[in-house]
């Protein structure tokens, strides 16, 4: 049997707009209906609404600042400035995740001056600290992983390198059950991914480098593939590679018209693309968690709803974010997978009312008619 790994709880402290302690909890409820958008007792698909500047791309950048400091990955800082709350005093921000493999239980808490400064950090596995770095106050290394024992501790004059990676990349680990699940959450860091389609289609893990969608489909002879994709999402359209100066170039066949696919596609339809070329990667590498912020700025709500289903059904925990009333609906997920974030909170909608919410209630009215304030 596969191993359930699942992020189950994130908290995040004094990081841009998230002034006071914001915590994101990703029990389920007991709800009997659309059981693909729980594993083991945990949201696997969520959605995310809030008004404008309430902090739901923030809280994807949140979520994803761990990839900075335990992977390879080069991601862009720019979305990291103004990286501590402009009204907290204290010069750092704290962040705390809390996962699942299997049945054990790993923490993982940090604090960080700014996107590449790190403070304290420590790693706990089924409620015992196997690392632990301190460089405020009483500076401390601990290393109680099998294996760590004779590592350097100078690791606490080096605020660039985190306690994870170094004994990732300098430790041959003796096998146990601890230094396994050790293992699993670095791969699992590793494996998580954020990106978004409006502006300037940013995106942090998974991958190094820039990227161009229509090339990636060529190369990998995927044009069929994504022809059959679009048609399924509802385009109604015919593909093939056409050539010239520059190379293979991707074409739209409008009678015995070859006409240049970037050239005519919809908004709706070159996100859609973006959106294609991470889920071949998503589904391809295994990615463990996946934020998309804003993920269906250009389309219809059936469009949107095309997508979320296709995560739905795959073997990945997703976070999406949007303004779309319309697909909040228990045909689609169910009340403890939509989140609203607001003043500083992020919570499930049956957390925000009274009424038990059923299978029949239309969230959407009810969210329009206030009842989730």
């Amino acid at each position: 049997m596969q191993k359930i790994t699942m992020l189950e709880k994130f908290s995040v402290t004094n990081f841009k707009n998230f002034n006071e302690k914001l915590t994101l909890d990703f029990a389920a409820s007991d709800y009997q209906f659309n059981p693909q958008s729980i594993k083991d007792g945990i949201v696997k698909t969520a959605i995310v609404y809030g008004a404008n500047a309430s902090g739901k791309s923030n809280l994807g950048f949140a979520i994803l600042d761990i990839v900075q400091h335990l992977t390879r990955w080069n991601n862009s800082d720019i979305h990291y400035n103004h990286y501590l709350n402009k009204l907290n005093k204290t010069p750092y921000a704290e962040f705390e995740y809390c996962f699942k493999f299997g049945q054990n239980k790993v923490i993982y808490r940090y604090s960080k001056m700014d996107h590449n400064t790190l403070l304290d950090e420590s790693l706990h596995i089924d409620d015992k600290e196997v690392l632990s770095v301190r460089r405020i106050g009483v500076k401390d290394v601990n290393f109680s992983l099998q294996g760590t024992e004779n590592l350097n501790k100078d690791i606490i004059d080096s605020d660039k390198l985190s306690i994870i990676r170094y004994v990732q990349e300098n430790t041959v680990l003796i096998d146990s059950e601890e230094t396994q699940i050790f293992k699993e959450f670095h791969g699992f860091v590793n494996k998580m991914l954020f990106f978004r389609s409006v502006e300037e289609r940013s995106f942090i893990g998974l991958k190094n480098g820039e990227y161009n969608i229509f090339q990636d489909i060529i190369k990998k002879n995927n044009v069929q593939d994504f022809q059959e994709f679009l048609n399924e999402a509802g385009i109604a359209c015919q593909l093939k590679t056409a050539n010239d100066l520059f190379g293979e170039r991707l074409v739209f066949m409008i009678g015995d018209e070859e006409v240049d696919f970037s050239s005519i596609a919809s908004s709706g339809t070159l996100a859609l693309s973006l959106f294609y070329f991470w889920y071949q990667r998503i589904q391809v590498n295994k990615t463990s968690f996946v934020f998309i912020d804003e993920f269906d700025a250009f389309y219809h709500h059936n469009l949107s709803k095309f997508v979320v289903k296709k995560l739905k059904e795959i073997d990945v925990q997703v976070i999406f974010t949007t303004h779309n009333t319309d697909i909040m609906s228990n045909d689609l997920l169910r009340p403890d997978c939509y989140f609203i974030l607001a003043n500083n909170q992020i919570t499930p909608i049956n957390k925000l009312t009274d009424q038990e919410l059923r299978a029949a209630h239309n969230l959407q009215k009810l969210y329009k008619a206030h009842a989730f304030e």
